[in-house]
């Protein structure tokens, strides 16, 4: 009998401290892509992978890299360029618990929204692992503040996303400043001629490997998720009340977020508890046996901290914070819809988390239904359905007499009735606690969110020339001018990634854009802070810089030219002599021309 020997992370070739990292993590087996990239780079081959987001690519790259790094030598050597900060951030997470039981190894992620001055204090510190976004990588070499000259290892991580987004130039830019003698290794979904030429350009000779995804969905499992907005731990009590489960497992990503869920949650009257990797192992198996018998009806956990967990009551499995990977995914909802039951798996996702959405679905090939924020009706109904239910239990015990007898007692001299008392017993059982919820009045509700499906899923080829989020509060949006147009080659994307990874600012946050000959205008909250002004104003888009300029405050009551242009051709605009002129009496002091400035420069400049 022949004896296949099962493929372990050992037998990869990766050192022990690294294995035991794995082990730690609760990594068994190395997935398909990791079997193919760990020897080849291992060895110094350059590799080119297609591969989907969530079939372990990450650990694919970031192990046989740190493999092979120099401990003594403080200065950078492994160089990750990540599309978005949100990405960068979660590639710095893993090389730092790859990382973990190697001694002196520091990682760093880069990304716009940070302060140069925090940055330029870790660099000087030599971190080995720098993990960052082209524009702010871009940025401090231009500066001189990030020196490559022992860069031994690059990686592209989901190439394809950065050439949607608009940052292949930056990309090309940076991949010119680097050492020749490196490793480089590319990742992406799709190869489109682009990536294929870069790859030729700056690969030698790399080695292609295609890697099909093995995961599948669960029809067993009703699948929907939701686009966040406003306060996260509002929304998921809202979902919890409206909601019917016999327990709920709630993942997020980190260790203190168990914690500060957990809080919330007791805090609002809910039975919780956190589970993390800092627990012991005593005290981890109390809580599953209290979430098995029902003492526990809601857990916080981490991926890690769930592995392995088997729990049949769990009913309901809320992705508070979306995984970065299909296959966590997969895991996650997992821990319901067992022993022949249904359940049910919801998804918070972010507006910038819209392509990790897009991702699970491709990979799982379905097709995920957006829920609401449940209304305040629904809510109500459930609290007194729930109420009803503890009264009707109550009346069912056998001690209530002892209390009848209590009922004379409790009405001095007759003068408040029975069904007035009835209402402030009720009240006293309730607590402080709301029973009946006010109408909502600021939170948006309803089933097509202005950041729907049919918001993310189309080109935005359409929208060249205007990008309006319609439902904006104009009051709270000042409109700046930026010195790249049409005649650039920009486009709405390269804006808005641009924007909301250099200065910090959720894309929702972003309000309309129009794309201009020479310039481009784009509604931004009011009262942005100097730093974001100073970061924003010296940074580039498409290898220009944009110069951006309060233009005016938005004002849209009044009847601006910006209202009534109407585009006839494709390269200008055009409106009516007479509405230009009520225009001009509104806004007197519109820009012609790159020079003209309607803003103190200075303000902006400190």
């Amino acid at each position: 009998m022949i004896h296949i020997d099962k493929i372990t992370f050992s037998s990869l070739g990766l050192n022990s401290s690294i294995v035991k990292s794995l082990d730690d993590m609760g990594y068994i087996e190395p997935s398909p892509i990791q079997i193919a990239c760990i020897p080849l780079l291992l060895k110094g081959r350059d590799v080119l992978g297609m591969a989907q987001t969530g079939s372990g690519k990450t650990a694919a790259f970031a192990l046989p890299f740190l493999n092979n790094i120099k401990l003594h030598l403080k200065a950078p050597q492994i160089l990750v360029l990540a599309p978005t900060r949100e990405l960068a951030v979660q590639v710095a997470e893993a090389f730092s618990l790859f990382s973990k039981n190697l001694i002196g190894i520091y990682v760093l992620a880069l990304y716009g929204g940070q302060r140069y001055d925090l940055q330029l204090k870790i660099l000087r510190q030599g971190p080995q692992i720098i993990v960052g976004t082209p524009g702010r990588l871009l940025d401090h070499l231009k500066r001189g503040t990030l020196n490559l000259s022992n860069l031994s290892s690059l990686v592209l991580d989901e190439a394809d996303e950065m050439l949607r987004m608009g940052f292949i130039e930056d990309v090309e830019a940076i991949m010119t400043k680097i050492p020749a003698q490196h490793q480089t290794a590319l990742f992406s979904a799709t190869m489109p001629d682009i990536i294929r030429r870069i790859s030729k350009r700056f690969m030698k000779n790399p080695k292609e490997i295609k890697i099909r995804s093995n995961t599948i969905t669960r029809p067993d499992i009703k699948q929907s998720f939701w686009i966040v907005y406003g306060r996260k731990t509002d929304a998921l009590i809202r979902f919890l009340e409206a909601e019917d489960f016999s327990a709920t497992i709630i993942f997020v990503r980190t260790k203190s977020a168990t914690l500060e869920v957990s809080e919330v949650l007791e805090r609002n009257g809910y039975n919780s508890a956190a589970l993390n990797g800092d627990m012991n192992q005593s005290l981890r198996e109390q809580t599953l046996e209290k979430l098995k018998d029902g003492r526990l009806d809601i857990l916080i956990a981490t991926d890690v901290a769930a592995r392995g967990l088997d729990v049949d009551r769990i009913s309901l499995v809320i992705n508070y914070d979306i995984p970065m990977d299909a296959e966590s995914y997969v895991h996650r909802i997992g821990r319901t819809g067992r022993a022949g039951r249904t359940g049910k798996a919801l998804l918070f996702v972010e507006n910038r988390e819209r392509r990790l959405l897009r991702n699970i679905e491709r990979i799982m090939k379905l097709t995920m239904t957006e829920v609401p924020l449940p209304k305040v009706e629904l809510l109500n109904k459930r609290r007194l359905e729930k109420f009803s239910k503890k009264v009707h239990i109550q009346l069912d015990s056998k001690d209530l007499d002892q209390y009848r007898y209590l009922l004379p007692k409790l009405q001095p001299e007759n003068e408040i009735s029975m069904e007035l008392l009835a209402a402030a017993l009720l009240k006293m059982a309730q607590g402080e606690r709301l029973l009946i919820m006010k109408p909502d009045s600021l939170m948006h509700v309803s089933a097509k969110s202005k950041y729907s499906r049919s918001s993310y899923n189309g080109s935005d080829k359409k929208s060249n020339f205007r990008f309006r989020r319609e439902n904006k509060e104009s009051g709270n949006m000042d409109l700046y001018r930026i010195e790249v147009g049409r005649n650039d080659g920009v486009e709405v994307r390269h804006i808005v990634g641009t924007i909301s990874n250099e200065g910090d600012i959720n894309s929702r946050n972003i309000g309309s854009i129009r794309l201009f000959s020479t310039y481009s205008t784009i509604e931004l909250p009011k009262k942005l802070s100097k730093n974001i002004l100073k970061l924003l104003f010296r940074t580039k888009i498409l290898n220009k810089p944009i110069n951006i300029k309060l233009f005016y405050n938005v004002q849209r009551k009044k009847n601006y030219s910006f209202e009534s242009a109407k585009r006839k051709r494709s390269n200008n605009v055009h409106c009516t002599s007479s509405k230009l002129v009520e225009s001009r009496k509104n806004v007197k002091n519109i820009p012609r021309d790159n020079t003209t400035l309607l803003s103190n420069r200075r303000k902006i400049s400190k």
